[in-house]
Formats: structure tokens, sequence, C-alpha cells
């Protein structure tokens, strides 16, 4: 019967086998790579963003350089001024701002928006005009060749209009609507944000030192560390209207002068810690600019080719476990895969501000297993079937050697107690039996003795190997036992000249199955027998001692060499003396002594050395 392919031989070992495994490998491979490939061509800037988010809320948010000075115009501020802030308020405040010696003071406010009549309006521009770094930001950008153009209109021509835009993900990256990034320099015009930030560190005036750096269509931006929502040190206007604020809070800081009046959205942006729409005031979104660009510590965006390179490297290790993990297994370390690539995104993005790809990598994963792991189950089912066939075609084996072992019980015992039969009928008639004769026919008689035992070994053997062996417990003396097995042996030791002397103690009645154990002691004892010389001793103990009875069984024999010991007890073993000698055997005696004594929870042991006879001892317990 013809073993299916996978069962045969293996041939890996083999320089085809090694070419073979080489090309499914490399195959494997490059199937992972270009999944990677397709996956990292799909847009998944909003997962990736979202992804991102997360990283950002459940990071400990970065501590403030305490650079900046909000003045809120909140409700407070309205009762106050009977009224939302006119121009005259505005001068008024600006005043008071001025003598506490700020670095800065920056506008986020829509000045058309401020009423006032012209003498107001007049008197705020003056005002204005006598603090060099007073500035009014604004969304708008100055183009190359535009320069001079962007400028307030009168009577506040002498302020300084400065762009300072929010860069929010409507059109592009995410699409969100969620502000991550800040604009640093547009057509190489710098922002306020650069500008004002340089004067705390001069490092950032040169833009390709600045951290996180990196350019879309004609401008160059930064991903900016946001901090959650008022972790800004805020005044309310009003205060320094009433002469509330001490120069400590405002000296040599930059005075973010804005609203939060819940109003209108534009005064709002969402960001990475919130999709609420009023999630951040646009004023505090400029105080994290200021912040990010003072510290320098921007979130640096991996470059793509590392981006795809680790999809890459998922995909291949994603390819891998399906492959060569059983299902079950490999869906546990994916999983385990998946949750450490995570761990390892978050770790690198905090602390050290690195934004390594999540989307794209865990993409991979899922599409990876589920477009692979349908092919390695058919593998699988077709492994099954193929130990299945396997197995069928072990059972028919199995059921060969039970018929054969059958066989071996009925049709040979039988002739050979029939040969032992008509030997016993010779014998009996005594006169008509020459003495060349009787020899021959005890030599018949033998060799069917012989014959019988190593069927018996054989039956035995199989009955353990198939069906196992039950024990049938009495109660008996082992004195006994082991005095009947001597007398049975007698005979074949007088043949050869033997004296068997035995030493029993007295000893109380202990469970065992007497069959069995009879069978241990006449294979032990008639191994001494045949093995020892003529004209030698062997000496038969019983004793007991710690709750065990022990059967010692010493000859005076060849011995048996020390590194052929550990090997004595096994199937069909027989010693290097034993296969030298005319004496033949199946190698089964000890082997069945072992499992019949292990059988009763005892244990067999020997003791032997070349040319100093060998001695066995059997410990059975006093149940």
């Amino acid at each position: 019967m013809a073993l299916p392919p996978s069962l045969k031989t293996n041939d890996t070992g083999s320089r085809w086998g090694r070419i073979k495994f080489l090309g499914i490998m490399v195959f494997r491979v490059a199937l992972a790579t270009g999944l990677a490939l397709f996956i990292n061509q799909i847009k998944l800037d909003f997962f990736e963003a979202y992804l991102y988010d997360l990283r950002v809320r459940y990071s400990p948010a970065p501590e403030t350089s305490g650079h900046i000075l909000i003045a809120e115009i909140n409700p407070e501020s309205v009762e106050y001024f009977k009224g939302i802030p006119k121009f005259s308020d505005h001068t008024k405040v600006l005043e008071e701002i001025k003598k506490l010696g700020p670095r800065g003071i920056v506008y986020d406010l829509n000045y058309d928006e401020i009423g006032g009549n012209q003498k107001e309006k007049v008197d705020f521009s003056k005002s204005a005009e006598t603090f060099q770094q007073l500035f009014v930001l604004t969304n708008f950008l100055e183009m190359r060749g535009e320069e001079g153009k962007l400028k307030m209109s009168e009577p506040f021509e002498r302020i300084k209009l400065f762009s300072g835009p929010k860069s929010t993900d409507t059109a592009n990256f995410a699409k969100d609507g969620v502000t991550r990034r800040m604009m640093v320099n547009y057509q190489d015009q710098v922002m306020i944000h650069p500008f004002l930030a340089s004067t705390y560190n001069p490092e950032v005036a040169e833009k390709y030192k600045i951290r996180g750096l990196f350019n879309f269509l004609e401008t160059d931006q930064i991903y900016v560390h946001f901090r959650p929502t008022n972790s800004y040190d805020k005044i309310p206007f009003h205060y320094f209207a009433e002469g509330k604020v001490s120069a400590q809070a405002v000296k040599d800081k930059i005075i973010i002068i804005g609203q939060n009046l819940e109003l209108t959205e534009k005064d709002y942006i969402l960001t990475p810690y919130s999709r609420s729409s009023i999630a951040m005031t646009t004023t505090e979104m400029h105080a994290n600019m200021f912040d990010t660009l003072i510290l320098n510590n921007a979130i640096v965006r991996a470059p793509v080719w590392l981006n795809l390179a680790l999809t890459i490297l998922i995909s291949i290790i994603t390819v891998y476990i399906v492959f060569a993990v059983r299902p079950a297994v490999g869906l546990l370390i994916i999983i385990s895969l998946l949750f450490s690539y995570v761990a390892i995104a978050y770790f690198v993005f905090w602390p050290f501000g690195f934004w390594i790809s999540m989307a794209h990598p865990l993409l991979a994963i899922f599409l990876c297993y589920y477009f692979f792991i349908p092919y390695r189950l058919i593998i699988e089912n077709r492994r099954s079937w193929e130990y299945y066939e396997k197995n069928r075609l072990l059972k028919q084996v199995e059921e060969l050697k039970t018929n054969f072992i059958s066989m071996m019980s009925h049709d040979l015992k039988t002739p050979i107690a029939r040969i032992k039969g008509m030997t016993d009928v010779i014998l009996s008639d005594a006169q008509n039996v020459s003495v060349p004769q009787r020899e021959a026919v005890d030599t018949i008689r033998s060799s069917s003795d012989d014959l019988l035992k190593f069927i018996n070994s054989i039956l035995n053997y199989a009955k353990i190997e198939f069906q196992g062996v039950e024990l049938h417990w009495q109660s008996k003396d082992p004195n006994n036992l082991i005095t009947d097995v001597i007398k049975k042996h007698e005979f074949l030791a007088q043949i050869k000249k033997m004296k068997i002397h035995s030493e029993l103690e007295p000893l109380f009645p202990i469970r065992m199955d007497p069959d069995l154990m009879r069978q241990v002691f006449s294979n032990i004892l008639e191994n001494a027998i045949k093995y020892a010389p003529e004209q030698t001793q062997i000496s038969v103990k019983t004793y007991e001692k710690d709750g065990f009875v022990f059967f010692v069984i010493a000859d005076q024999g060849p011995g048996i060499a020390a590194q052929e010991l550990p090997h004595l007890f096994s199937k069909f073993y027989r010693s290097a003396n034993a296969k030298s000698s005319p004496i033949k055997g199946s190698g089964l005696g000890l082997y069945l002594a072992k499992y019949f004594t292990e059988l009763h929870q005892g244990q067999i042991f020997v003791e032997s050395d070349s040319g100093k006879g060998t001695i066995f001892v059997v410990q059975l317990p006093q149940l």
C-alpha cells in the first residue's frame, strides 16, 4: 500500500530539499512585501490621525515654557465693561500692559469687529504704535512679489499685521477639521510664531534647526506639541483695567489678547484632545504654537521610507507566523504582535515625540492574517488527512500484528503441545527406547520447551503492547512463592551441578498477582542458571525493611559490563555475553520482569560487573 507523499522520507536535508525550502521562503517574503506595498498605497490619513490623537491624549502633557500669558475677554469682562470691550477699553488695557514690561503683545482679535468711534480708533492706534513688539494676527498670507500689501486699514496702518494662520485638516491630511499643524514660513516669509519664539530660543531663527520641519505646498510646517485646554496662565482682560495684575506676572512674557465668549465657532478649534466645537480657543492654540517653537519640541513624524519598511517587516513577520505556527497558537502570537507594535508606537511617541505610522502596519497584520490563513488551513486539512491515512495504515499493521499473534497462540502452541505429549509417551515406555533414542527425545522435549517459552514471552509482550495487563490481586506469602519457583528450577540446576541456596526471613503475606510475580522470579532465576558456569552457587534471599519486601537473587556467572546495565531491561535487548553464548533467548524476559514489578508499584535493580557475577533485587511494597 503506497504512502501519501508527505509521509515518505523527508528530503529537506538534500540539496533539492534546501533549494525548495528556500524558494518557498522567498516566495512568501515576496508575497508579504507585495501586499505591504499595496497596503501602503491606501490612503489612511484619517485613521492615522485618529491613532495619533489617541497617543496625544494618553501621553503625559509636556510642561509649558512659562513665557506665555493669555489676556482673555470672558463673560466677566463683558459685564465689567458693560459690553464687549471697545477701542477705548482696549487703549486703557494696552497702556496698563505696556507698563508691566511684556516682551511682546499679540492681538488675536478681528479689529473690524471692535466697536468705537474714529477718535477711539486713533487713540488706540497711537498707543499701539508706541510699543514696537505689538502685532495683530491675520490668517492671510503675503505671496512673493506682494511684499508690503499686507497692511491694516486706516487709522491702523502703522500697527504691524503679522501672518499666523491656523492650519486645520479640512481639505488635506486627515480632513477631519482638527488642528494639528502650524505654518513656520510661506515662500520664505516668516510667520509670527518663529519670529517671536526666536527671541527666547535663537536656534529656531534658522528654520532648518527647527525640530520636525516638513514641506507642504510651498510652506514649511511642523506638528504642534499640544497641551490640554487651560494649560496656560490666563488673566481676565478687565483685571488689567482694574490694575489687579502684577508686573511679575507679565514681565518679559508674550501676552496674547483674545476672547472666550462662545459666540462663534471661528474663535475655537478642534484639537487632538477633543472634537468639541469649542475644544480650545484660537488664543490658546497660538500659545501652544509659540511654546512648541520656544521649546523646539515639535512632534517628529517618521519619514515615508521608515513607515514603509515597518509595514513590510510587520507583513513578513505575520506571514511567517501564519505558516510556521499552528493556527490557534499563531492567532495568539499575532494578537501579541499587534499589541507589541502599539506599545512600541506609544513609547517612541512618549517621551521622544517621534510619530511612527500605526494605521498601515496594523492593517497589514489584519490583511496578511486573513489573506493567508485560509491557505494555511488548507495545508492543515491536508496534513490532517495525511495523518488520518497514516493512522489508518498503522491500524491495519496493528491488525496484522494481532492476527499474527493469534496465529502463533493457536497454530504454534498446539503443535508444540502435541510434540511434548508425544515425547512424554515415548519416554514412558522405557523398555522399547534405546539410550540414543532417549537422548534424541530429550533434545526434542528441551527444544520444544524453549520454543514454548519464547512464544509465551512474545504473547506476553503482545498483551502488554496492545491490551495491557490486568492484575488479579491476592494475599500471598512471598516466601512460599519464591520457594515454589526454586523447586520448579531445581532440576535444571542439578543438570549443571549447581546449588540454589535460600535464606528466607519470615514475612507477612502481601498483596500481589502471584502468576505475574512467579514469572518475574522465574525469568531472573532461569537466567542465572542458564548463564552461570557449572558447579557454581545461586543464592536467594528475602527480607523486610522500611515497609518494603526485598527479593535478592545472586549468581556467580560472567557478569554484565557496566555500559550494558542501562539497557538491560529494554525490549529485545541481550547482553554481549548472552549473544556470544549458545543459549538462545528472546530478550524479553527482563523487560517483562521490570514491567510486571512496576505494575505492583515496585522496583527492580541490578548490580553487576564483568567476571564478578550478577545480583538482581526486586522491591515490592507491603500493601
